[in-house]
């Protein structure tokens, strides 16, 4: 570790926490948009212009493997056939690099496996930059601070809790609590030539709302009014299932209150989006594309037909393949995290380095306001040494091991799991590539449950809002692994990308479009098979 990184870590770290006070939101008129209204049946973003493609130099075969070696992966990713017992290493569903602790709220907060001592030692330090609460400038924590001036949280945790799902406002009209890890993204269709050439060209995924930007920030520094607030109401939808059993979804609706800066576009689309959890992100990094555009080009029956979603890599300027986030808009851990410090923060950070965030042109105010660079520390609120500790982290975060793995209900369970066709999208496992960037995180056998690809996922959980080649019906798969700990971590937390499935049941239940079919199979089993899927889930 180089001196100078460490330095400026311990200097962040040491510095004191001082509060800055919250703007309150203004009143004004309300923008409203209910969770499916209005969601397009296809692209939207450059509408006449063909979205980018895959970049030409896309491997589409595993170039790291001798055939040898290649012939041993394909065999050990088959799909199981015998659910009489647990797959050998299933347990460990992060391969070497799986956590083994003791399960507690604390189980999605420990580093991986296969970390060395210097390893440990950047992953600690970065588990103090993730915790840390920021502060608006100026500020006698010089290394803290340059909050905002707007923003929807102080520190990474905030959203992220103990590492793991956030928490939705609530559903209870008189027990609702700020939204801090539910995010409102906006964006509007394209309406020039200039709109459609900037999405064409991959230079934007979409296009943000032009006076209140790429998501609602509802906090503010002192002195400058917050965008406004997210409103959330729900409506009962009672679903029949076979046995005799209901299930009572939750269908929300999303407004936008008090806008402070005047009326949102009248065509402005809004997708809520909940902070997702933090495990085995650079293990999912390292598996190799041609295994995941594999399963694109692969029939699975039921109609369900996965797409890769091509970005632009900050760091390149070129396509890659996206991974993260739930329509699959960022290619890698550092340039998820550096989004976020920048929109969800307000912090400057070599990848995005305006001191102001998410202000647009619209909010002059808010470019009339201090910032937190320090020359003595970097031209950036976050400087490169900090963002790498931050990756470090945030790579690195184990994927605990599985839980009663060869109990009778679980694998009854997985082979209903596999029977309702479930693993046409949560593909099982991999085998991480043997170069990959880190070494901690090469040639792993994993158990994500995901494709990675967007699926169209039907009306009732279409947002309308398009990002690169996602549509505002597409969904990327997420992981499952760590899914059955979810309370452990969180007892707060829901689930799908807005929170509003309380149990994995209600998830399942709001599966449509190309997972339809899947839907129906679990509607159709009975409530025995229905547990034994849960239990399967739970284990995970």
């Amino acid at each position: 570790m180089k001196p100078s990184a460490l330095a400026v870590a311990l200097a962040v770290l040491a510095a004191a926490a001082a509060g800055a006070g919250l703007a309150a939101s203004s009143s004004g008129k309300t923008a409203s948009a209910g969770a499916a209204d209005a969601a397009p049946a296809g692209h939207v973003a450059g509408e006449d212009q063909a979205p980018p493609g895959p970049p030409a130099a896309v491997s589409r075969q595993r170039d790291d493997l001798p055939a040898a070696d290649l012939a041993r992966v394909r065999q050990v990713t088959e799909p199981a056939t015998d659910f009489s017992r647990a797959e050998p290493f299933e347990q460990m569903q992060a391969g070497a690099a799986t956590a083994r602790q003791l399960v507690n709220a604390d189980i999605f907060s420990h580093p991986s496996g296969t970390l060395d001592f210097e390893g440990r030692q950047r992953f600690l330090v970065g588990n103090g930059l993730f915790r840390k609460d920021w502060v608006s400038a100026p500020s006698s924590t010089q290394a803290s601070d340059g909050l905002g001036p707007l923003f929807n949280a102080r520190s990474c945790q905030a959203c992220h809790v103990k590492d793991g799902r956030g928490t939705v406002p609530g559903f209870d009209p008189l027990a609702r609590t700020d939204a801090v890890a539910l995010l409102l993204r906006l964006s509007v269709p394209p309406v020039t030539d200039e709109d459609r050439r900037r999405l064409a060209s991959a230079e934007l995924p979409f296009l943000p709302e032009p006076t209140y930007g790429v998501q609602l920030q509802n906090f503010a520094v002192a002195g400058l009014p917050a965008e406004g607030r997210l409103d959330i109401s729900y409506e009962p939808v009672e679903v029949a299932l076979n046995g005799g059993e209901t299930a009572t979804l939750m269908r929300p609706t999303y407004r936008i209150a008090d806008p402070a800066y005047g009326p949102l576009r009248d065509d402005v689309r809004m997708s809520p989006r909940l902070a997702q959890p933090m495990i085995g992100l650079g293990l999912l990094e390292a598996v190799h594309e041609a295994d995941i555009l594999a399963h694109a080009a692969a029939d699975k029956g039921d109609g369900v037909r996965g797409r890769p979603n091509w970005v632009r890599d900050e760091t390149t300027g070129k396509l890659a393949l996206g991974r993260f986030n739930w329509k699959a808009s960022q290619p890698t851990v550092a340039q998820q995290s550096a989004a976020a410090f920048s929109n969800d923060m307000g912090l400057s950070t070599p990848m995005f380095p305006s001191h102001y965030g998410e202000c647009t042109r619209a909010q002059a105010a808010c470019f009339e306001l201090p910032h937190g660079a320090q020359p003595h520390l970097g031209e950036h609120e976050v400087p490169a040494e900090l963002m790498d500790f931050v990756a470090d982290y945030s790579t690195n975060l184990a994927v605990p091991q599985r839980r009663d793995v060869d109990e009778p209900r679980v694998l009854a369970g997985k082979k209903l799991f596999y029977q309702a066709n479930c693993v046409a999208c949560h593909v099982p496992k991999y085998v991480t590539r043997r170069d990959a960037a880190r070494p901690e995180h090469r040639f792993q056998l994993i158990w994500p449950y995901s494709d990675l690809l967007l699926h169209d996922m039907g009306d009732g959980l279409a947002d309308g809002v398009s990002e690169a080649l996602a549509s505002g019906r597409d969904w990327r798969t997420p992981p499952l692994w760590g899914i059955g700990l979810t309370r452990t971590v969180n007892p707060n937390a829901t689930w799908l990308h807005d929170g509003r499935a309380r149990t994995l049941l209600e998830a399942v239940l709001w599966h449509g479009g190309e997972a339809q079919a899947a839907r129906d199979r679990v509607v159709a089993m009975t409530p025995g098979e229905r547990a034994d899927l849960i239990r399967f889930l739970e284990s995970l």
